[in-house]
């Protein structure tokens, strides 16, 4: 069989025939090796056809803790306190890129769920990330001071770092 680029939804249907026919052929044969060419071409085609949407990262953040049985109450660590806990996981409120940051860790999940095109994230003052690193339920996160809190700190404090 010749192989090129599927580009019609007939060369698609095909390529899954044949892939179900090969499903079941041994590594290291010729009917293997096709399989993963036609494996190929069909996810190429599949990503070009039929994206995949972006995740909505509340509901993973839900999803997530349900199969790790959290409760709302187990991100006020995270999260700040129970009021912003509820807030996010309405959808009152967006998490912000500290929020965000921590949850990656603490829910052992990748920072792209919670920055993607569908979802934007709450904008504030650049941040001043001091060295210190702190655990927080087993993860090391940094302690984070907005410049422009920092401004409003005693002169004492502002000169001593």
């Amino acid at each position: 069989m010749k192989f090129k680029v599927l580009k019609t939804e007939k060369a698609y249907n095909i390529a899954i025939y044949r892939i179900e026919e090969l499903f079941n052929a041994k590594p290291g044969s010729e009917a293997f090796d096709e399989l993963e060419l036609l494996s190929l071409l069909v996810k190429d085609y599949e990503d070009r056809h039929y994206p995949m949407p972006e995740p909505d990262p509340i509901a993973v953040i839900k999803l997530k803790m349900d199969e790790i049985g959290l409760k709302n109450k187990d991100l006020i660590p995270v999260v700040g306190s129970e009021s912003h806990v509820s807030s996010i996981l309405s959808g009152r409120r967006k998490l912000t890129l500290d929020m965000a940051r921590s949850l990656a860790i603490f829910l052992d999940l990748p920072a792209r769920v919670f920055i993607n095109d569908r979802y934007s994230l709450e904008h504030y003052a650049p941040a001043i990330t001091s060295s210190a690193t702190p655990p927080v339920l087993g993860a090391a996160l940094k302690l984070t001071v907005y410049a422009d809190r920092a401004e409003k700190k005693p002169k004492k404090f502002r000169e001593a770092r």
